[in-house]
């Protein structure tokens, strides 16, 4: 269903995205941001689930500023290059990135954004500068950091109780910062969308209702 195509940013940059494409008409575009492993099979495997459901879906390589192709296996020294990788993100360039894969499926009509791990981080930036129509958060590390930025459009947060990387006295203060937002916490770890199944099919379904509401 996917395959490997080449967008521009405005700055010139050429990053490489794996693109998803239903097989009827699209009820409209998403933007699924990777894990800090890069675009593994876990995250193309997410990007044609979504395209099943109807949405033209990109995930952009937000890593090819720094390694094009870069992808880690899920090893200690896998998680400590890709960490690496993560935190040497500079959030402007990406945002660019996101926003060049965004025109890419604007075609399909409304556009909404996913990001799981440093991804969920990204989308709650993106929600504040972007115009994307609806967001989905699963467990940013970084969104406690950025309290200031407001989301300009529908989203919703996911977290685990049990995230070795995100404590709940974080999530409390997202809670409290905006205690109007969704912000979910599931009886799960970090990355639960990929390997605690009850808890990635609740976040599954609350999340398409998001995007059936507000994208179509």
């Amino acid at each position: 269903m996917g395959e490997t195509i080449e967008i521009t940013a405005r700055d010139g940059h050429r990053l490489a995205g794996f693109l998803s494409t239903p097989a009827v008409a699209p009820r409209g575009g998403l933007i699924v941001i990777q894990t800090a492993f890069g675009l593994d099979d876990y995250l193309r495997g997410v990007c044609d689930a979504f395209a099943r459901e109807g949405y033209l879906t990109l995930a952009p390589a937000l890593y090819d500023r720094q390694r094009r192709g870069a992808v880690f296996e899920h090893t200690p020294e896998g998680g400590a290059e890709a960490g690496r990788m993560r935190n040497a993100f500079v959030w402007e360039d990406v945002l660019k990135d996101v926003d060049a894969a965004r025109q890419r499926v604007a075609s399909a009509g409304k556009v909404a954004i996913v990001g799981y791990c440093v991804g969920g981080s990204v989308v709650w930036l993106a929600a504040h500068s972007l115009p994307f129509d609806a967001a989905a958060s699963y467990y940013g590390k970084d969104v406690v950091d950025f309290l200031d930025r407001t989301p300009k459009c529908p989203i919703v947060l996911h977290f685990g109780d049990s995230d070795r990387l995100i404590p709940l006295a974080d999530v409390e203060k997202i809670r409290t910062a905006f205690p109007l937002l969704p912000v979910h916490v599931y009886n799960a770890g970090h990355g639960f969308d990929g390997n605690t199944p009850a808890a990635a099919a609740i976040a599954r379904e609350r999340t398409m209702k998001l995007f059936r509401d507000h994208i179509g």
